[in-house]
């Protein structure tokens, strides 16, 4: 949550009384005084304190294995979405998915109420990596780890970013494969394949920069991050 949203909301404070205290040096997180008064923090994660009073967050981090299916939004006039696979208990009013599945990939999908986060993760510059698990029709060779590394070429002449290419199976009729890309165009993954002749038949992502796909969680299931998977999360918090 922005801090000085964060202020006016726990001190029940104007616009200007919330300025006083930064202009007075009496905001401090994790012990240092803090200038930034949009910066994101979590009391999970960061001590905040103002004057003598501590303050708390109550955001949620969710991490969703996502089904085939689902749709990557909050609300939608034809299918399921991911939101509505979370427990009214764990709703929040402005719960959301950070990034985009198509509605037949599955894995993980990180939900949440903190929006700032979400954007920053997002951020072209961050180059966050997030790996996949790819099926496709056909054979991949050592052409393709080449050409995944030098850049995919779009039809329309649009280069991809290098991206890593692990060949776990090849066969005449289907490769199993890892793939790694620091990007999120449209339909990316996908066209990065037919863009070597074969199809994806099956896509599951498994991380998301610091974050991995918990493997006991079945499909449609979520549970909330635990501290060691939101302390990978901090350098985030802009």
């Amino acid at each position: 949550m922005r801090l000085d949203k964060l202020i006016e909301k726990e001190l029940l404070t104007s616009r200007k009384e919330m300025k006083r205290y930064f202009a007075r040096k009496l905001v401090r997180v994790d012990g240092q005084v803090e200038m930034n008064a949009s910066r994101n923090v979590d009391s999970q994660l960061h001590t905040i304190q103002v004057d003598t009073d501590i303050l708390r967050t109550n955001h949620v981090y969710l991490l969703l294995n996502k089904p085939v299916g689902a749709v990557t939004a909050v609300t939608d006039g034809n299918y399921p979405t991911v939101t509505q696979l979370v427990a009214s208990v764990d709703q929040r009013e402005f719960l959301y998915p950070v990034g985009r599945l198509d509605r037949d990939t599955e894995g993980l999908l990180l939900l949440t109420d903190n929006g700032q986060l979400g954007y920053e993760l997002l951020l072209p510059d961050k180059k966050v990596e997030k790996t996949y698990e790819v099926w496709v029709n056909g054979r991949l060779d050592a052409d393709d780890v080449r050409a995944f590394e030098e850049g995919i070429l779009f039809i329309g002449g649009e280069i991809c970013k290098s991206a890593k290419l692990v060949i776990l199976k090849s066969s005449d009729t289907m490769s199993h494969c890892y793939l790694t890309i620091q990007e999120g165009k449209f339909h990316q993954v996908k066209k990065m394949f037919l863009a070597r002749n074969v199809k994806v038949l099956r896509l599951r992502r498994i991380t998301m920069g610091p974050l991995q796909l918990d493997e006991q969680l079945p499909s449609g299931a979520y549970r909330p991050l635990n501290h060691e998977e939101l302390l990978q999360l901090k350098p985030y918090f802009k």
